[in-house]
């Protein structure tokens, strides 16, 4: 760095400990950078600096070189005045805990994450790069995470928070300093204002936040504000607190918050002041008290919105209800069908079990009551099935609508003592859904949606080819014009989230998923197959003119022309899209194929087999990226376990075992314990599934990277003799696995590669266990006929090992066999021999032809026949092993063979 020059750390004006704490933190990862004190601190920060100052390393302004500033790196704030040496163009960094919040400039750079405090993501690094920090060092920076996290307990903390306070504690930082001056006295003068905010606080509620606005007035006043700022929230707890100053010729506001429902740095910007979404302030000229705190509920009512309401955490779709009159056993054969904790009861003309939005909706006026699975279970217990619900039903009307905010909803729940209400649309007045206990219990520990849904609609931008993302965002919004919830779902999501590619997208409708599929074929062309028993559709693209010469806007095919004949570097379109209306299914009997009915998209995620592609992605317009997680499926992506939804999914399907294995060694995680019982007590079960289910699950695992693990795996479990006791995955098989992969990196697959896989993994059968085995899995044709040929060479090898064996003989014994089981021998064998003579057929003995042909043995006065065959191959074989080396000795060793075919006639 030249002479002349220098970087320089800076934060915001009236500096808390964070920001401090952050800029002590920068410099220790960037030494050659200087720390530099703003000109307004916190009375607790000057009082700290004043005995701690000297073991820092911060400067004042005026103690800064006479040097041009050549870089800054901002923390803890995404603005700053400018100080001397500094030029406006100035090039830099922003290192913040909060989401970038302007535009960057040519040459500025941003690194920000979600936690609690800058300080947290610092003290990371600090630690990664292990570098070390004295006792006074590790203090401050744990004042800088305690004081905005709240010592850990606001609703922004992350675990991350708690693992850096943790790594600075075992680095002796001192707690009892950090407890005194995050606890400081009040100075006389701010004990007066405090007791004036006190008694003119207001708490208002605004779309279910509640929100503290406290006035006083204050002309004399010096002191800082933001500290009383922080002992008012503690009091009163708000969403979002404002403190309004009259000081005389200014109001000054500061202004916290504690939830993204409520962005004080948005209001504090129309107020003339700025911040950040969590703390902001505003210093107002020209107005009165009144005035402004007018302004600001106005600014309030028109910025704050609630972070989640009952739409989003809600099952839609027409819930399963149940007509007065249900008896008890009636009721306990529907909860043992569907599962759920609680039931809607409704006047009669509702049968018991409607549910799904292809039947009659019901409307308000119908509801009687909520009937419970507990309720159920004691009337059940006295022997009273003969009773109908009415007589032990909650009764009543309690009910939500989609509009209800989450604060709304737990004070309904409180008081009705209801664990599932149902979900009311306020126009139509018809159940439109239904929430419960365990929807709120799993929004704790979720990230706000607002920042989760950007975050997961920048995945989906980075990952997805662009052609895929404009057909979802054209779907999504087709959905949206019939009033449709579109989700994104499985095993695309999860990849999404594990940063594995995969644009094989299915795609779940909560509404008419063939409707659907018909708008976006007349808006954009092409074509729809569909499936009317089974609510599916499949959209074939327009990729042709004529296909798109209907459409109303055929920006579909304009954009496959574009991508088709490109450059070649632009990934390709998709040629379709598959759609299916969200349905739920029980099973009649263990093993049995599922009974489908329509449901919602709760329900259909929680047919699925493992709670890891239980995930939906919405891709309406207004809640895009918006990810839904009813079963705890982005928690096992994180701890890496394979994890069943409940415990009589691998009775129901026991095929769901060889995918478990499957996934667990795809993605390196573990089967979860319990699940990892369930496996070992329904093995047994996949002897009665049919060959081809099993089949199928079985190629999906040699069609992985590495197939071995996963079979080798089954072993482990005692799973693969539930397949057939022959088959084994040992050293042998695990080595001709790798052998196969190595010999296949340089030339593409004789046949699909998880057949070659099969054909090794048996190779070592005897013919009676192949036969066994062949039944048992019922392969494809082409299967067999691969497995017959290998094991015909099989009994060949000892042949192919022989010293003395002629160039004909290879050949007459390589040749009966396609490719694929020539090139297996050669994976499979430990002959160098046999390895060397199979190369040699290969590159040189199967091309060996005679220069004869039938018409030359026709000339020859041969009728034609068997002879024809017969003369070719002896031939042939005289040219393979050097008994002839022209064209005149082959028609003299033709001729002289006729003459003895015609001698032994």
């Amino acid at each position: 760095m030249p002479d002349d020059t220098f970087t320089v750390i800076l934060t915001h004006e009236h500096t808390d400990f964070d920001a401090l704490a952050s800029m002590l933190a920068a410099h220790k990862l960037y030494p050659y950078a200087v720390p530099v004190l703003p000109r307004a601190l916190n009375r607790n920060l000057r009082e700290f600096l004043a005995l701690y100052r000297s073991s820092l390393p911060f400067r004042r302004q005026e103690e800064l070189p006479r040097r041009r500033i050549d870089a800054v790196i901002l923390v803890d704030t995404q603005s700053c005045s400018t100080i001397r040496g500094m030029r406006p163009d100035v090039a830099g960094q922003i290192i913040d805990h909060h989401p970038l919040q302007r535009e960057l400039e040519p040459g500025w750079r941003y690194w920000g994450e979600a936690v609690g405090a800058t300080t947290t993501m610092l003290v990371e690094e600090i630690a990664r790069r292990d570098i070390s920090v004295t006792p006074v060092e590790a203090t401050l920076l744990l004042l800088g995470i305690y004081e905005d996290t709240g010592s850990l307990v606001y609703t922004a903390t992350t675990p991350r928070d708690l693992r850096a306070a943790a790594w600075l504690l075992e680095r002796h930082a001192n707690l009892q300093v950090v407890a005194h001056y995050l606890h400081h006295p009040l100075t006389e003068e701010q004990r007066a204002l405090y007791a004036q905010l006190t008694e003119n606080s207001e708490s208002l509620e605004i779309a279910g936040q509640t929100i503290v606005i406290a006035a006083a007035r204050a002309p004399e006043y010096t002191d800082e504000i933001s500290t009383l700022a922080h002992k008012l929230r503690d009091v009163y707890d708000p969403a979002g607190l404002f403190l309004l100053v009259d000081l005389g010729d200014r109001v000054q506001m500061v202004a916290r918050s504690t939830s993204d429902a409520v962005d004080v740095g948005a209001i504090a910007l129309q107020l003339g002041g700025g911040g950040h979404a969590r703390a902001a302030a505003a210093l107002i000229r020209g107005q009165s008290l009144e005035q402004i705190k007018g302004r600001l509920v106005a600014l309030l009512h028109q910025h704050v919105k609630p972070t989640v309401t009952v739409a989003q955490i809600m099952t839609h779709g027409a819930p399963v209800t149940v007509p007065v009159g249900t008896t008890i056993a009636e009721m306990a054969q529907i909860i043992q069908r569907y599962g759920f904790e609680g039931y809607p009861v409704v006047d009669v003309g509702a049968r018991a079990g409607n549910a799904g939005n292809g039947r009659a909706a019901v409307r308000l006026d119908q509801l009687r009551g909520i009937i419970t699975r507990r309720q159920v279970d004691r009337a059940q217990q006295h022997g009273l099935e003969s009773h109908t619900v009415e007589r032990y039903m909650h009764t009543g009307q309690v009910v939500v609508t989609p509009q209800t905010t989450v604060a709304e909803l737990q004070r309904t729940m409180i008081e009705s003592g209801w664990g599932q209400i149902p979900v009311v649309d306020p126009e139509t007045q018809e159940i439109i859904g239904i929430v419960t206990r365990t929807d709120l219990i799993k929004l704790w520990g979720q990230p706000p949606q607002a920042r989760r849904r950007e975050e997961i609609a920048v995945r989906m931008e980075t990952a997805l080819p662009e052609p895929l993302l404009v057909l979802l965002r054209l779907a999504g919004t087709a959905a949206e014009e019939l009033g449709y919830p579109l989700y994104a779902v499985g095993g695309f999501v999860r990849d999404l989230l594990l940063g594995r590619p995969n644009y094989d997208v299915d795609l779940v409708v909560e509404g008419d998923a063939i409707k659907l599929a018909r708008l976006l074929s007349k808006k954009y062309g092409g074509r729809v197959r569909s499936h009317q028993r089974f609510g599916t559709a499949k959209w074939l693209l327009p990729t042709t003119e004529a296909e798109a010469g209907a459409a109303e806007q055929p920006i579909v095919f304009h954009l496959y022309r574009e991508i088709t004949t490109g450059n070649g570097h632009r990934p390709p379109l998709p040629t379709s899209l598959d759609f299916a209306t969200a349905r739920t299914e029980f099973y009649t009997e263990p093993t049995a194929l599922p009974t489908v009915e329509t449901g919602s998209i709760k329900l259909d995620l929680h047919r699925r087999d493992f709670t890891i592609n239980t995930l939906a992605i919405r891709l309406n317009p207004d809640v895009w990226g918006e990810l839904l997680d009813f079963y705890g499926g982005e928690r096992d992506l994180r701890e890496g376990l394979i994890r069943v939804l409940h415990t009589h999914s691998f009775v129901d399907d026991p095929t769901r075992i060889l995918r478990a294995v499957r996934f667990e060694q795809r993605f390196g995680f573990r089967i979860e314990q319990r699940t990892l019982e369930l496996i070992q007590n329904s093995a047994d079960l996949l002897t009665k599934i049919s060959p081809q289910r099993v089949r199928h699950e079985l190629e999906l695992i040699l069609g992985e990277d590495q197939p071995e693990q996963a079979l080798r795996r089954l072993d482990q479990l005692g799973v693969t003799p539930y397949i057939h006791p022959a088959l084994a995955t040992d050293d042998w098989v695990v080595e001709r696995f790798a052998r196969l992969r190595q010999a296949l990196a340089d030339r593409p697959p004789p046949q699909p590669v998880e057949r070659l896989y099969f054909a090794v993994w048996t190779y070592r059968l005897d013919a009676f266990q192949l036969a066994e085995v062949l039944e048992r899995l019922n392969p494809r044709r082409e299967t067999v006929e691969l497995l017959q040929e290998l094991h015909t060479l099989k009994r060949h090898e000892a042949d192919l090992q022989r010293p003395d064996l002629r160039p004909s003989e290879i050949v007459h014994l390589l040749e009966p066999a396609g490719d694929a089981a020539r090139f297996l021998l050669g994976v499979v064998t430990d002959s160098p021999l046999v390895q060397e003579r199979l190369q040699r057929y290969q590159q040189t003995l199967r091309h060996v032809r005679p220069t004869l042909d039938g018409a030359a043995l026709r000339r020859l006065g041969l009728p034609p026949g068997p002879l024809y065959g017969r003369l070719l191959t002896a031939a042939r074989d005289a040219w393979l092993d050097g008994l002839i080396a022209s064209e005149a000795e082959e028609r003299a060793l033709v001729e002289r063979l006729v003459a003895q075919e015609q001698a032994a006639q």
